[in-house]
């Protein structure tokens, strides 16, 4: 199993398909939240992901810039067949070498799920504020310094 890092534009169909289903079943139905998942962003992001044997993406998220001096990222996701495995970590260190490489000096600002906080504090990512409901989900916005 490789990563991959591509543009929008670079993804082709089943691919972008597989994203799609991953993001759906994990984000809607897994945990039960309504909302529209396809949101205009995928379209500016950079995708990074892995694939199993059978082309499944088993991992995924994606990075993209919120203003001008922020990069945010989101979407971050494993399959339930690969949790466990380390395959989150390999994708938070493969979201910070994008970052470095495509946005460096760039403030890291992130809305993560408040039940993962503790997944992005030992990379550096600090709590800042109150919690708060996002998507009928508590978040917790976090930021790490520019790399």
């Amino acid at each position: 199993m490789v990563w991959r890092v591509k543009n929008f534009n670079e993804l082709t169909v089943s691919e972008l398909y597989q994203i799609m289903l991953l993001r759906a079943k994990v984000f809607v139905v897994d945990q039960k939240r309504i909302y529209q998942d396809p949101d205009n962003r995928d379209q500016q992001a950079i995708h990074i992901f892995k694939q199993d044997q059978d082309g499944e993406v088993v991992a995924y998220a994606r990075v993209f810039l919120a203003d001008e001096q922020t990069v945010t990222f989101g979407r971050v996701v494993t399959s339930n067949k690969v949790r466990g495995q380390g395959i989150g970590g390999q994708l938070l260190d493969k979201i910070m070498e994008v970052i470095q490489k495509n946005y460096p000096g760039k403030l890291i600002e992130i809305e993560a799920q408040e039940q993962v906080q503790g997944f992005y504090e030992p990379a550096g990512f600090v709590s800042e504020g109150e919690p708060f409901i996002y998507k009928s989900t508590p978040h917790i916005k976090m930021v790490h310094q520019p790399l």
